[in-house]
């Protein structure tokens, strides 16, 4: 009986431990499971952040060209041999074309000797060294030679006395006295000419200089201006062109296609929150952002500068807001009765818009987008990225050759050409990468195209809509410049009034403007009371002043151009050479 009774203990102990083993290895199963969930997590994490390292190395140290070269890229065959052959025909006969009339190859061309010759214009001084009289006695002269040597004068600063006489008439004490008026001035009492103005808004918006910086400038020529002076005078500007800036904004929205692109700017944030205006309709979204940032004991937001870019009108429009919201594109185009396309990055704000607008406004991807997408892939990916760029490579080498076309060529052609590349490339997605990761970069780059088919295919719809953004991505540049140096706005005010002199300086440098004498002429005729801001818009002021055009940037842009142009046609033709 004890026996048996031990028996059952030893029978209970050893369930007992059992159990407890089956608890320990389900624990264990558990913390395996936890741990293999864990190790997956990190090794995608470390795949990104691999990604990462790899798209900021490239980034920094990598060819800043978007142009992808691929030995093999001519080989995906996107037409017959015939259409091939017919193609390679056209291409060489540019090439002889632009090269030599004649046809026969063109030598390779000799440097040619920079006119070093100083304008006519310049004024010039004459001082002649000679010999001494003593060493002149029995020589007898000959000629002469001239050498001209540049010298640089400070500007200059001086002050104009305006004399108003005062007249009485005689024998009637009644009349008053007499004096000519006074004509309408920037700064009261006529203090500061337009000039002034104009130097400070070009300094600052066209060379990125900041007051703090030009107060010293004005210092070197004799005068000492303090920052407040400096800024009122810049302020006085803001507030005189804001019609005629308004105007712009007007004449752009005629536009059928518009590019649209932001970048942040540091607002610093004021005491107290301000009122809403129910007649701003930006003032709400102000104040909402102003408060979430006093709670949270900030001192400055991220705030936004937007840039709109003509396609066909030549004028580029800044607006600032308080943060990226849907209110900047809404409030500038659909606000404003804009009918047309917006063309940018898939930002909600942009690929919402037609649906907010009621269909008024398309929205156009910009393709340049999508192909950073399939690059920033290539360390980790690199099989199916350069799949994906091929492709690209071909479309753009497709928009080089309908560059000339007017707008209705340009659709059928590209309907006939790019369309199919755009239909290998949808199959490629769909079936080879079928298995991509949406995790992995190369998976961001095929969801991103999936997800914004319509609007990368937009373009193939009409000829006049760019198949990029890229230039007026270009004009962040011009912030980021002018944000490195005055580093911050101080209000929500100054951010408007930055937001329209940058609108004035950006219009005027497109049209190769001088961007002093553009904005002092626009100052002294909108003093005058004109409303004719039609003569005052860049591209016909400059038809005007063809002296303040800078014909050396149109000459840089169109060698720029001819390199660009050459290399590409060069490149489409080595592979055939071979």
């Amino acid at each position: 009986m004890e026996k048996l009774e031990q028996l059952e203990r030893q029978i209970a102990m050893l369930r007992e431990q059992n159990n407890k083993l089956v608890e320990d290895a389900k624990l264990l199963v558990d913390e395996k499971q936890k741990l293999a969930a864990e190790n997956q997590k990190l090794s995608e994490q470390l795949r990104k952040s691999q990604d990462e390292l790899e798209a900021l190395i490239r980034r920094i140290f990598g060819r800043q060209s978007e142009r992808f070269d691929n030995v093999d890229q001519l080989k995906f065959e996107f037409a017959t041999p015939e259409q091939v052959d017919d193609a390679r025909e056209g291409i060489e006969q540019a090439c002889d074309e632009n090269d030599n009339a004649s046809g026969k190859p063109k030598p390779k061309p000799k440097r040619r000797k920079r006119n070093e010759r100083f304008p006519e214009s310049l004024e010039r001084k004459r001082i002649t060294i000679d010999l001494s009289d003593e060493e002149k006695i029995g020589l007898t002269q000959i000629g002469e030679d001239i050498v001209e040597t540049a010298h640089y004068r400070r500007p200059i600063i001086y002050i104009v006395q305006k004399i108003y006489p005062k007249y009485v008439r005689s024998g009637d004490p009644d009349a008053g006295v007499m004096q000519m008026s006074r004509p309408a001035s920037l700064i009261g009492g006529d203090r500061y000419d337009t000039s002034f103005a104009a130097e400070i808004i070009a300094a600052k918006y066209s060379y990125h200089l900041p007051i703090y910086r030009q107060e010293d400038l004005f210092a070197g020529c004799g005068i000492t201006l303090s920052r407040s002076t400096l800024l009122n005078i810049l302020e006085a500007a803001a507030n005189l062109i804001r019609p005629f800036m308004a105007y712009l904004a007007d004449f752009l929205r005629t536009d059928h296609t518009i590019g649209s692109d932001d970048t942040g700017v540091l607002l610093l944030l004021p005491k107290d929150v301000p009122k809403i205006n129910e007649a701003d309709p930006k003032s709400r979204r102000v104040a909402e952002v102003i408060a979430k940032a006093k709670a949270e004991n900030a001192k400055s937001v991220r705030a936004k500068m937007w840039a709109y870019r003509g396609v066909s009108v030549p004028i580029n429009v800044f607006d600032f807001t308080v943060s990226r919201h849907r209110d900047g594109p809404d409030l500038f185009l659909i606000d404003n009765d804009y009918e047309g396309t917006l063309l940018g990055d898939c930002y909600g704000a942009n690929t919402g818009i037609y649906m907010r607008s009621n269909g008024l406004v398309n929205h156009a991807a910009c393709v340049a987008h999508a192909r950073r997408k399939a690059e920033y892939a290539l360390g980790n990916h690199r099989e199916h990225a350069t799949q994906l760029l091929i492709r690209f490579n071909r479309l753009y080498d497709l928009e080089d050759q309908c560059r000339g076309f007017d707008d209705e060529q340009r659709k059928a052609f590209r309907q006939e050409h790019a369309a199919p590349v755009w239909a290998s490339l949808r199959g490629y997605l769909e079936t080879e990468m079928s298995s991509v990761s949406t995790k992995e970069k190369i998976g961001e780059a095929k969801g991103y195209l999936l997800n914004q088919w319509s609007g990368l295919l937009k373009y193939l719809e009409d000829g006049r809509i760019p198949i990029d953004n890229n230039e007026c991505e270009q004009l962040m540049k011009q912030v980021a410049l002018g944000r490195k140096n005055w580093l911050f706005i101080g209000s929500v005010a100054a951010g408007h009034r930055a937001a329209n002199l940058m609108t004035l300086c950006s219009s005027a440098i497109r049209n190769d403007l001088d961007v002093y004498a553009y904005v002092k002429d626009v100052l002294d005729t909108l003093l005058q009371g004109s409303t004719d801001y039609a003569s005052l818009r860049p591209d016909v002021w400059a038809q005007s002043h063809p002296e303040s055009v800078r014909q050396y940037r149109a000459e840089e842009r169109r060698q720029r151009n001819a390199r660009r142009d050459r290399a590409r046609l060069n490149r489409r033709l080595a592979p055939e050479a071979n």
